[in-house]
């Protein structure tokens, strides 16, 4: 859902009939009251707002925007009728992900709006792909391991359980379920295997690798 606020009804009617003929949902908002209503129901996908609404408060709402825990990351794109650079960086300061002047082309005002949701999509898609544990990060689209910035070079299952380990940290985690989730149900080797990837893993990892403690007679686990 994208949310409209707008002083100007032809500009924000142009706006709505632009984005629901390129398939969004969404609304036209009276004024921030209704704004925060609909935003109290359902957190919208982007937030269109005119800098000068209500003789300029669009700063204030952003900021109330930005300190509402539901939409303190939503994504938001100023409009203004004043077209100077001070206002334009103000906006952006303050929080706004985008800066349109208008009068703008509906051509233009869409590719913003698409290339500003893909841009976020793909930061939401990238952070999703990271396991962190302290100064220790899996990047799991390349599986790469970083340990305090530089790259870490593991083996094919020495990856696979640090990254069991950091999905579960701080569970107890016995050696029996580290062979069924690293090695799969059909391994027949001991659970003495475990301990060697164990001893290699801590080496790694440097002085990170005292994070993976042992819990005696049982397995090991992962904590600072």
């Amino acid at each position: 859902m994208i949310l409209i606020l707008d002083d100007d009804k032809m500009v924000s009617e142009v706006e709505c009939y632009a984005l629901m003929n390129a398939g969004y949902e969404v609304v036209n908002v009276e004024d921030e009251k209704d704004l925060f209503v609909h935003i109290e129901r359902k957190v919208p996908q982007l937030i269109i707002l005119d800098v000068n609404v209500k003789d300029k408060k669009g700063f204030d709402i952003l900021k109330k925007i930005r300190d509402n825990k539901k939409t303190s990351l939503t994504p938001v794109m100023f409009v203004s009728s004043e077209d100077n650079e001070f206002q334009r960086v103000k906006g952006l300061d303050a929080g706004a992900d985008e800066f349109m002047t208008k009068p703008f082309g509906i051509l233009e005002f869409l590719s913003r709006v698409n290339a500003l949701l893909r841009r976020l999509n793909n930061i939401a898609k990238l952070n999703a792909s990271v396991l962190t544990y302290d100064k220790i990060n899996i990047n799991e689209n390349s599986r790469e391991v970083f340990v305090d910035g530089k790259i870490c070079p593991l083996t094919y299952k020495e990856y696979e359980l640090l990254k069991y380990m950091i999905t579960n940290k701080g569970i107890v985690l016995s050696r029996e379920k580290m062979v069924e989730n690293v090695w799969g149900f059909d391994f027949q080797g001991e659970s003495r295997t475990v301990d060697m990837h164990i001893k290699s893993l801590r080496c790694k990892l440097g002085e990170f690798g005292s994070y993976i403690k042992t819990v005696r007679n049982v397995g090991y686990k992962l904590c600072s």
